[in-house]
C-alpha cells in the first residue's frame, strides 16, 4: 500500500496536475473555464427533499450559473413542497420545477430519471441509496451521492458495481463526505500524505454529541410511514447513528492512512440514556478498534447522550510527529521537528464539492469517488457489526456478509410491516 501511494504522490507531481476528488484536472482549472465546452443548462433533478436534500439542492444551483432544477421527488408530498419553497426563494430563476414535474411516492426517483435530467442529487435516507443510485447510472446520469451510501454489506457491493459501471460510461459521481473538500482539511492530510509525520501509526477519532431531532407519532400514519419519518432511529433505513453520522470521522481516519483497508475491527456499543421505544432500534454509543497491516491501529470513539461533553476531533500520531484536527475549535495542525499550522484559504465545503461537480461535468472530465464512499461506508458499517456482535470481525467476512437490513427495494409500501430487529446486545446478537 505505501508503494501504491508513494506512486501516486510521484505521478501528481511529476505531471503538474491537481486531484479535483477523485479526478485529475488541469492545474488552475476552474469552473469558469469550463463553461467554454459547454454552456446548455444542466437539467438538475433532486431525489430526497429533506433538509440535506434542499442545501444540496441549493449548492448545486449555486455552483453552476446555467443549472436549472427541472423536478423533484420525494415519498412524502409536504417535504417536497416545502423544499420546493425553500429552493424558490433562494434561487427563483433556476428552478423551474411545475406540478408535473413534483414526483411524490416510492417509485418517484424513477420518474426523476425518466424527465431528461442531466444531473441528479440522492439526498434520501440512506436504505434507498443503492438501488436509486444503480438507476441513475443505468440511466446514464451524473450523479451527487450523499453518504452514507448503504446500510449493509449486500448495498455496498452494488454500489461498488454501480461506480465501476458509471466509470465506464464517463459518469461523474461525487460523495457527500464533505471534509474532503475543506481546504484546510486538504492542506493537512496532503501534509500527512507527503510524510510530513513520518509513516502514521495510529489514528483516533472521536465525536461525541447530544441528542437530535425527532416526529411524534399521528394518528393517521401507517407503521411504515412513522418509521420513514423517524428514519434516523431504525438500523435499517439509517444503517445506526455510526452509519449515518460517524461516517465523516471514519473517512478522515480512511484519509489519513491513505484510503487503505483494514484487515479487521473489535469493539463494542450500547444504549444508555436513549432507552425509550420512541428512539428505534439504533445505540448511543460506539468504541472501535480498527486493525491494519504492520500494527496500525485506527480507533473511533462516539456517543450521541445529552448532557454529556462534545468533542469532534482526529488526532494522527507518526514515527516522526503528530497531527490533529479539531472541527470544533477549527484546527488544523501538524507538531513534527516545527509546528504548522493552517493559515490560507477558507472554503464552505458543502458548495466546493458541487462546484468540482459541475466543472467536471462541463469539462469533459469526470471524477468518480464511487470506490471511496462505498469503502468509507463499509468501515462504518464494520464498526456497526463488531459493536453489535461484541466479535473480531474481518474485512472480508464484513464486505462478504449477505446479511441484510430491511425489505428488498421493490417491496416498499405503506402497510409494509418491517420486521424491526430487537436491540443488538454485543456477545449474543449475530450479524455474520
Amino acid at each position: 500500500m505505501e508503494n501504491k501511494n508513494n506512486h501516486r504522490r510521484t505521478f501528481l507531481k511529476s505531471t503538474g496536475t491537481a486531484v479535483i476528488g477523485s479526478a485529475v484536472l488541469p492545474m488552475g482549472f476552474s469552473i469558469r473555464q469550463g463553461y467554454a465546452a459547454r454552456r446548455e443548462p444542466l437539467k438538475v433533478g433532486l431525489i430526497g427533499c429533506g433538509g440535506r436534500g434542499t442545501g444540496a439542492a441549493a449548492q448545486a444551483l449555486k455552483a453552476d450559473k446555467d443549472a436549472e432544477l427541472t423536478c423533484m421527488a420525494d415519498i412524502f408530498s409536504d417535504y417536497l413542497e416545502e423544499s420546493y419553497q425553500s429552493l424558490k426563494k433562494i434561487n427563483p430563476e433556476q428552478v423551474k420545477v411545475g406540478n408535473a414535474q413534483k414526483f411524490v411516492g416510492f417509485d418517484a426517483y424513477q420518474k426523476v430519471l425518466d424527465a431528461g435530467v442531466d444531473v441528479v442529487i440522492l439526498t434520501t435516507p440512506p436504505a434507498f441509496r443503492p438501488a436509486h443510485f444503480k438507476a441513475a447510472v443505468d440511466a446514464g446520469k451524473h450523479v451527487f451521492c450523499e453518504k452514507p451510501v448503504a446500510v449493509d454489506a449486500p448495498g455496498v457491493r452494488s454500489v461498488l458495481a454501480s461506480a465501476r459501471k458509471a466509470k465506464e460510461k464517463g459518469l461523474s459521481v461525487v460523495s457527500g463526505f464533505t471534509f474532503r473538500y475543506d481546504f484546510p482539511k486538504r492542506a493537512l492530510f496532503n501534509r500527512i500524505l507527503d510524510g510530513e509525520i513520518g509513516e502514521v501509526t495510529s489514528v483516533f477519532t472521536a465525536r461525541n454529541g447530544g441528542g437530535l431531532w425527532y416526529k411524534p407519532r399521528q394518528d393517521n400514519w401507517t407503521e411504515m410511514e412513522y418509521q420513514l419519518r423517524n428514519w434516523y432511529y431504525y438500523d435499517w433505513l439509517s444503517g445506526d447513528y455510526i452509519v449515518e453520522m460517524m461516517v465523516h470521522s471514519l473517512d478522515m481516519m480512511s484519509w489519513a492512512l491513505g484510503d487503505r483497508l483494514p484487515i479487521q475491527a473489535t469493539g463494542t456499543g450500547g444504549r444508555q440514556s436513549r432507552t425509550e421505544s420512541q428512539w428505534g432500534n439504533i445505540y448511543d454509543h460506539f468504541a472501535i478498534e480498527y486493525e491494519y497491516e504492520n500494527n496500525i491501529k485506527g480507533v473511533h470513539f462516539s456517543r450521541q447522550q445529552k448532557g454529556c461533553s462534545n468533542t469532534n476531533k482526529v488526532d494522527i500520531a507518526g514515527t516522526e510527529g503528530f497531527a490533529s484536527v479539531d472541527v470544533g475549535k477549527r484546527i488544523h495542525a501538524t507538531m513534527g521537528s516545527e509546528r504548522w499550522d493552517y493559515k490560507g484559504e477558507s472554503n464552505n465545503p458543502y458548495e466546493t464539492q458541487h462546484e468540482e461537480l459541475f466543472a467536471s461535468i462541463r469539462a469533459g472530465q469526470p471524477m468518480n469517488e464511487g470506490e471511496l464512499m462505498a469503502n468509507s461506508t463499509m468501515l462504518a458499517i464494520l464498526g456497526r457489526m463488531v459493536g453489535y456482535s461484541g466479535q473480531t470481525i474481518t474485512w472480508e467476512q464484513a464486505m462478504n456478509s449477505e446479511h441484510k437490513l430491511g425489505p428488498a427495494a421493490d417491496d416498499y409500501r405503506w402497510d409494509l410491516v418491517v420486521d424491526v430487529p430487537p436491540i443488538a446486545v454485543p456477545g449474543i446478537t449475530k450479524v455474520v
